[in-house]
């Protein structure tokens, strides 16, 4: 979790957006607004909303025209989470029961749905056409990404192409749009406007592939869910991506990986191979890659305080690992 005191320039008006948060999924349904409420007090890191409101620093800053903005981001992430955990079956997330796991899928499948339309009527406050034209657009990749994750699982065959174009629009994308419309909202130039967008785009890859090698490494605590749920559930990483080209027991794991009902056993024996095949340090050198880029675009933006933040940021990530 990127950790608050990165955010302590914006901590009040974070604070803000989450008493906002509180107020807009409420619902006149007792279902739907216990649903909504329970999927928001499992917590979160809020990056969306910190990055619009980051990203509007460096123009002229009002959190009042900001608020829309932040809270529709955080719904649109809110509603893809609580569909992923029904197509995943998962249930829990950051250690809590998951909406699918309290209510069923039907509940969580409206539960998203009302998030994501509760959104668009947040969008619908601005009047530059920007915003909803590009909330839209990544709302439909997001879309495409999710399904590729799907008619994907337990396949074998992929290769580094899938997955980048999965964790484009599964991730990147809408951290880019953060960053980009927080900077639009504030009426910023446009190099700015597309110096933040390439930032956050390429910060949001490596976000994504550095979760995915924490869900390699690290410990349940850490992950707020089993290491290797992601193998469990057919979904393969990058990690994973290179192993299958490189290690030796590339046939053991391809099987593995193909298994639908992999027991725990079957998983720590992947990760192993996964690990010996130095397919961490390759997946870190690709991560590192993205926050060099992520931070070369940050020479383009103005020297005021933020910049350095997001600089901190884009270091905080990169650490990640350890």
């Amino acid at each position: 979790m990127i950790e608050h005191k990165l955010f302590r320039d914006i901590r009040k008006d974070l604070k803000q957006v989450e008493a906002e948060l509180n107020q807009y999924v409420d619902a006149p349904n007792p279902l739907l607004a216990e649903s909504s409420a329970h999927l928001l007090k499992a917590g979160g890191k809020r990056l969306r909303p910190a990055f619009a409101l980051l990203a509007a620093k460096f123009y002229r800053y009002s959190l009042e025209h900001l608020l829309p903005l932040a809270v529709a981001l955080e719904l649109i992430h809110m509603a893809s989470l609580v569909h992923d955990d029904v197509v995943d079956a998962s249930v829990t997330r950051r250690g809590r029961p998951t909406v699918r796991a309290q209510w069923g899928n039907r509940v969580s499948i409206h539960t998203g749905d009302y998030l994501f339309a509760k959104s668009l009527i947040l969008i619908s406050k601005y009047e530059d056409p920007r915003v909803a034209e590009v909330l839209s657009r990544v709302s439909v990749k997001m879309c495409q990404g999710e399904i590729q994750q799907i008619s994907t699982a337990f396949d074998a065959d992929q290769g580094l192409k899938d997955y980048f174009y999965r964790i484009k629009r599964k991730t990147a994308l809408l951290i880019s749009a953060s960053c980009q419309l927080g900077a639009v909202v504030s009426g910023a130039p446009d190099k700015i406007v597309r110096a933040l967008a390439l930032y956050g785009y390429n910060l949001g890859m490596a976000f994504q592939i550095t979760d995915d090698i924490l869900d390699m490494i690290a410990d349940e605590k850490e992950l707020g869910k089993a290491v290797g749920s992601d193998l469990r559930q057919g979904i393969v990483t990058l990690p994973v991506i290179y192993a299958m080209q490189h290690s030796p027991q590339r046939d053991t794991l391809r099987r593995i990986v193909s298994t639908k009902d992999k027991g725990q056993p079957e998983v720590l024996q992947a990760i192993d191979i996964i690990k010996a095949s130095g397919a961490i340090d390759y997946s870190f050198n690709i991560s590192q890659k993205y926050i060099f880029k992520a931070k070369k675009q940050l020479e383009i933006l103005p020297n005021v305080k933020t910049k350095k933040t997001l600089a901190q940021i884009a270091d905080f990530i990169n650490i990640r690992r350890y």
